[in-house]
């Protein structure tokens, strides 16, 4: 899978060399900093990925770039207890359940077998 004709892992290679530059001569980040910088980076193409793709995984990837992103924040100072983190992953969970429970079909497929005073034909429902 290419985006805008590149593997995502030569984006995200780009990403870390930018966010490399940036630190180095516009404003200073720590090795911490850069890491989740990069880990975000890495999350929104997993969810850009999974988007384009149409995988059954892009709510677990959505979740990921919410972590992500609270990881970001924290490491550049966001003041939130461990429990507003929580509440705010637990929020992002909740939200994505919900979206997902609305895209699903059944994995099975439902027979139906006719009666008696019916054709004896089998249909079967997708």
């Amino acid at each position: 899978m290419k985006l805008f004709g590149r593997e995502p892992a030569l984006w995200s290679a780009l990403a870390a060399a930018v966010i490399q530059v940036l630190s180095l001569f516009v404003f200073p980040l720590t090795v911490d900093q850069q890491g989740v910088l990069n880990a975000c980076v890495v999350a929104v193409l997993g969810l850009v990925t999974a988007a384009v793709l149409r995988s059954d995984g892009i709510s677990a990837a959505a979740l990921g770039l919410v972590k992500a992103a609270v990881a970001v924040g924290i490491s550049f100072g966001l003041g939130w207890t461990p429990e507003q983190q929580v509440v705010a992953i637990t929020l992002a969970a909740a939200v994505s359940a919900m979206f997902v429970r609305t895209q699903e079909v059944p994995p099975v497929q439902v027979s139906y077998r006719p009666t008696a005073s019916e054709p004896s034909t089998t249909v079967t429902t997708v």
